[in-house]
């Protein structure tokens, strides 16, 4: 059993997206299946040890550059393997800056249209490094849009299983202007024959994308969301709280769309009742240079409300600092304007044994449905959101239950091998 496995890289941030892809093909090695996790675009970031080649389809210079200058694609490959050099892009990548959304929605045209775009000489290198060397049962997507050659490697390998995963392409899509948008999701749609299955984490997810892209409802999959629990079971020094302080957690990229303002707000006005005066707020998470704008305003409001000491910010942990980090959280907050599609955070969070407070759409409500490891409110509803801090927060046994609920709920469902498991049955069925 043999599956190739291509993942593709969000530049310098951690993506909970490869992190999961990392994690499972981990776990589908453990489990007899040669998988190789195959990188696109940039070298994948994790915040555990990586089992990716360092070998780069796609890299990330390489197909910008042919798209801005199209002659590029008539130099002998020879000449421009340097540009997938993956210490350059890494480099070149590390700050991940603001992009065009324009510039964006062209390269992504000219990506899945395949053979017939701009980057047609990686659509064959990528197909013929499959059909040639590595002769795959299965081959996954990380998503969709990494699909273009899905067409060519069907003609070379018609008997190979394909396999795509959605964990957010819609989100993506939603960012590009409606002209680019429009074109993108055609061409998505054209794509869907040559899949043979989609896989998602949520019923949420799979309705809307079966709807959006318009997928047969018999080749779209639900697998629970899962994560590695061993991280969770082996944390070097023990972890209390504080008795002297409620810390209210934030674990996510910062970004508006994450919904941290929310959160900085509820924090800003329960802070100042009697009775919060031990509440702090204590946020850990990836942040792009070009969120630093809106950072700086969120510390500044905190600042401003004489607020400061009762506040930190723990940067972008590792996975050692970040369990031991949920596991000091009495609470995690995550309140996003956006419906997520899987939440990696509210499994790590429940299995550190902390409960959660989320807005109720999206995949959150199907994982504290199947977990009862926290509370849901009404989305954008900040009174509501402050109602379930003060109630966990004067309810300790109420949050303890939660907590005990959502940790046993988190390693019976959602651990990696039972993922690794239904993923193996779906790349090789006989």
């Amino acid at each position: 059993m043999k599956a190739v496995y291509l993942t593709a890289g969000a530049a310098g941030m951690y993506c909970g997206s490869c992190m999961h892809d990392n994690a499972l093909a981990k776990a589908l090695r453990r489990q007899g299946v040669d998988c190789v996790l195959q990188p696109v675009y940039t070298p994948i970031r994790t915040d555990d040890s990586s089992v990716a080649t360092h070998q780069m389809f796609f890299g990330g210079i390489h197909i910008y550059l042919l798209q801005q200058f199209p002659w590029l694609g008539y130099l002998p490959r020879f000449m421009r393997r340097w540009l997938d050099w993956e210490p350059l892009i890494r480099f070149a990548t590390r700050k991940s800056a603001s992009y065009d959304a324009k510039q964006l929605g062209e390269l992504s045209v000219s990506m899945l249209q395949g053979s017939h775009g701009r980057q047609a000489d990686e659509v064959d290198r990528l197909s013929h490094w499959l059909s040639d060397e590595m002769q795959p049962d299965a081959i996954l997507f990380t998503n969709l849009l990494i699909g273009g050659s899905l067409p060519e490697i069907g003609e070379l390998l018609p008997q190979v299983r394909r396999i795509v995963l959605l964990q957010g392409d819609d989100i993506f899509l939603d960012h590009l202007p409606q002209a680019e948008r429009t074109q993108v999701l055609d061409l998505c749609r054209s794509l869907v024959p040559h899949v043979d299955c989609f896989v998602t984490h949520s019923q949420f997810y799979a309705d809307k994308m079966s709807d959006l892209l318009r997928v047969p409802r018999e080749r779209m999959v639900v697998t629970p969301l899962s994560i590695d629990l061993d991280p969770f079971d082996h944390v070097e020094g023990a972890v209390e709280r504080s008795a002297d302080e409620f810390r209210i957690g934030y674990l996510a990229r910062i970004a508006p769309e994450k919904g941290l303002h929310h959160l900085v707000e509820t924090f800003i006005d329960l802070a100042k009742l009697p009775g919060n005066e031990n509440l702090t707020l204590h946020v850990a998470g990836w942040l792009g240079e070009h969120q630093h704008d809106y950072f700086g305003g969120l510390t500044k409001k905190i600042k401003d409300a004489k607020l400061e000491h009762r506040f930190v910010y723990h940067g972008s942990p590792d996975l050692s600092e970040k369990v031991r980090l949920l596991r000091s959280y009495d609470v995690t907050c995550v309140p996003t304007d956006y419906q997520d599609p899987k939440g990696l955070f509210v499994l790590e969070s429940l299995a550190a044994g902390t409960p959660v407070i989320l807005p109720d759409h999206g995949a959150f409500s199907e994982v504290i449905a199947s977990t009862r490891g926290g509370l849901l409110h009404a989305p954008g509803d900040l009174k509501a959101l402050a109602d379930c801090i003060v109630r966990l927060k004067q309810d300790h046994s109420l949050r303890s239950n939660l907590a005990a609920q959502g940790q046993q709920a988190v390693r019976k469902l959602h651990a990696i091998e039972r993922a690794a498991q239904e993923m193996k049955q779906i790349c090789f069925p006989h």
